[in-house]
């Protein structure tokens, strides 16, 4: 059997996270530029494997019902196009963090630095009937761990 390559999932370093993506033709529109709403889908993936990483099992935590986590609120800002076969680097701070929910800071650079695009999210715990939730005791101390400083 041959061996399974692990998926990219980035790194922390300090209390940020870093992910790399390249800009695909699937990515583009017809002129070569990024569509704008990947740049949510690349944020998302960030997010995902930054949680992963903290070490937050968040699909055990659904498939035992307990909730999962929901964008409740995301401000986006768009400063320069990445274009096709671009690679893209994704940051991702947590600001600040509450009992079910926590705010996060991300920015997509291009590889030369420029600035692409940045997004602040609120990200929140939910029960499986919509309703927010404490986030589990080991998450919170998770999210904890990496507040940047003086957002707490």
């Amino acid at each position: 059997m041959t061996s399974f390559p692990a998926p990219p999932s980035g790194l922390i370093e300090g209390k940020l996270h870093r992910f790399a993506v390249r800009a695909y033709f699937e990515d583009t529109d017809l002129s070569g530029v990024v569509y704008h709403a990947n740049y949510l889908r690349w944020f998302e993936r960030a997010r995902s494997d930054f949680v992963r990483l903290l070490g937050i099992d968040q699909r055990a935590v659904n498939e035992a019902g307990e909730g999962a986590f929901a964008v409740a609120d995301l401000t986006i800002r768009y400063a320069a196009p990445a274009r096709l076969d671009d690679g893209v680097l994704i940051e991702t701070t947590c600001d600040e963090l509450g009992a079910a929910s926590c705010r996060m800071h991300q920015k997509a650079f291009r590889e030369d630095g420029l600035l692409l695009s940045e997004a602040r999210f609120r990200i929140g715990f939910v029960a499986p009937d919509g309703r927010p939730r404490r986030m589990p005791a080991p998450w919170r101390a998770a999210f904890a761990s990496i507040v940047t400083e003086g957002s707490r």
